[in-house]
């Protein structure tokens, strides 16, 4: 500063001079003059380069600040601090003192956009900077609806999870949850089910075909084999075991089968609880052919009876139903219906004996609660035509002795229609019920077979039908030619010709 204003005052002085004066000076005088005229519009053209594009803003800036705010009588003290350049610079907005008194009027300022939010700090190193500072507002002048705006907005924020944490939810793999947990339970049900259905079995087979037992003592041969160690029952699957004995009068041998609920499958057992099912042992025995008479007898509950009547051949044919026995004897459970071809028949089968242990009014509730059925035919449809069927429920394995007495009925029914023979009267009934159907059987094969003509008939028609849609008009001239042909041969008078003597 001392220097410019020495160049100045020489300056000053040279316009001084007189104008006869030497021409060199004042030459002089005028360079100088120009170079400081130079070197000031230098350092203004530096400047306004350091601030350009910066003074429409501020020309806005006050406008915006003459329009918001009201006019002031005296200047507001504003504080200034100085910034400090280093090598890491801050880009944030400047910290704020914890303990300085906040005026509402600058509050109200720095709540209003302005663009000098978006400057860069290293671009005004060692200026001054006006810090703002927010004071909290005063519950009156707080707005209900921004505060409530604020509170939905803070829950929705909290509520808000990140797409990692979503995706990592235990909500996201609820299918593959349920698909997993119902594989280990049908796993786990199955060896469950499987296990429960062998205890079964083998409850009854050591209750009935072992040592000492009923079948042991009325059978020879227990088993599938010839051998000691072959086993007693033999698996066709997780739920179905069979039973064989052979050797003894009057039959072939005996085929028990146990049909148990299907406990393996989880879907099975489900439908099992929903519908209820019992275990069930049917029992087959193949009768000799000349240790069984003309006998067509069936004994089971109401309902299952007329179902047996209505769709089995042989009690369809030759049965009938009978509610009532013979007079003067005892009968059946009212539960149970009888169907029988006579009437004598029946009574010869259902003994007093039978009825005072299983089937009479005082037996059936104690132990014939697990009887569904018995069919005892000559007439069954199959290789073996003279059968006894019987059909029981099986108890859980544990009590299993409750059906000692059903399963007793199988060898008492054996021996009882191997020794049975019909009296002459009945078996002319039966002999005449007999040869009826036999001839009924005849008609309806006739017919049968008749149908089978007429279809293959019409079979042939149709494929010369379909022949003569497919052949020429020549070839169709042809053939009508030579059938025309052959009917007026056919229809002509025939001559016998006679040789002459």
């Amino acid at each position: 500063m001392a220097r410019s204003s020495s160049s100045s005052n020489c300056v000053s002085l040279l316009f001084f001079l007189p104008r006869g004066g030497d021409t060199l000076c004042y030459f002089v005088a005028l360079i100088s003059i120009l170079s400081l005229l130079t070197q000031h519009l230098s350092r203004c053209s530096a400047l306004a380069a350091d601030f350009e594009g910066f003074g429409d803003d501020d020309i806005e800036d006050d406008q915006l600040f003459s329009e918001d705010l009201p006019i002031l009588s005296s200047p507001l003290p504003i504080p200034t601090t100085l910034t400090q350049s280093s090598f890491e610079t801050d880009h944030g907005p400047p910290i704020q003192p914890a303990n300085e008194e906040e005026d509402p009027l600058l509050s109200d300022l720095a709540a209003k956009p302005s663009s000098f939010e978006y400057w860069d700090e290293d671009e005004f190193e060692g200026l001054p900077v006006q810090e703002t500072v927010e004071t909290p507002k005063s519950a009156s002048s707080v707005n209900p609806s921004e505060e409530a705006n604020k509170t939905e907005k803070s829950k929705v924020e909290a509520k808000t999870v990140s797409p990692r944490s979503l995706s990592m939810s235990p909500k996201t793999f609820t299918v593959e949850i349920i698909c997993v947990s119902f594989l280990v339970v049908f796993i786990i049900n199955y060896f469950t089910g499987k296990k429960e259905n062998e205890n079964i079995a083998l409850a009854w087979a050591s209750k009935f075909a072992t040592k000492d037992s009923i079948f042991e003592k009325n059978f020879s041969l227990l088993g599938t084999g010839d051998g000691k160690d072959t086993p007693l029952l033999l698996k066709e699957g997780q739920n179905v075991f069979k039973f064989y004995a052979s050797g003894r009068r009057f039959c072939q041998g005996l085929l028990a089968t146990m049909e148990l609920q299907s406990r393996h499958d989880l879907i099975s057992r489900v439908y099992n609880w929903i519908v209820p099912c019992k275990d069930e042992i049917s029992f087959e025995v193949y009768m000799n052919d000349d240790a069984m008479d003309q006998v067509v007898f069936a004994l089971a509950k109401k309902k299952v009876a007329k179902v047996m009547h209505k769709e089995l051949r042989d009690l369809h044919d030759y049965g009938s139903l009978i509610p009532v026995g013979p007079s003067g004897r005892k009968w059946v459970v009212d539960d149970l219906m009888v169907v029988s071809e006579s009437k004598e028949v029946a009574g010869d089968l259902l003994s007093e004996t039978v009825l005072d242990q299983v089937f009479g009014d005082k037996a059936f509730e104690k132990f014939g609660k697990a009887f569904i059925s018995m069919h005892i035919s000559d007439r069954c449809l199959g290789s073996h035509g003279k059968m006894l069927l019987f059909k029981f429920a099986l108890p859980d394995a544990n009590h299993m002795a409750d059906m000692t007495r059903l399963v007793a009925l199988v060898p008492y029914y054996i021996d009882l229609i191997g020794r049975y023979k019909l009296s002459s009267q009945v078996r002319s009934k039966t002999d005449a019920a007999r040869v009826k159907a036999a001839q009924e059987e005849y008609k309806e094969q006739q017919y049968a077979r008749q149908e089978a003509l007429q279809k293959k008939k019409l079979e042939k028609r149709q494929k010369m039908e379909e022949g003569e849609a497919k052949l020429s008009a020549e070839a169709l001239r042809k053939r009508e030619a030579k059938e025309r042909a052959r009917q007026m041969k056919k229809g002509a008078p025939k001559v016998k010709m006679t040789r002459a003597h």
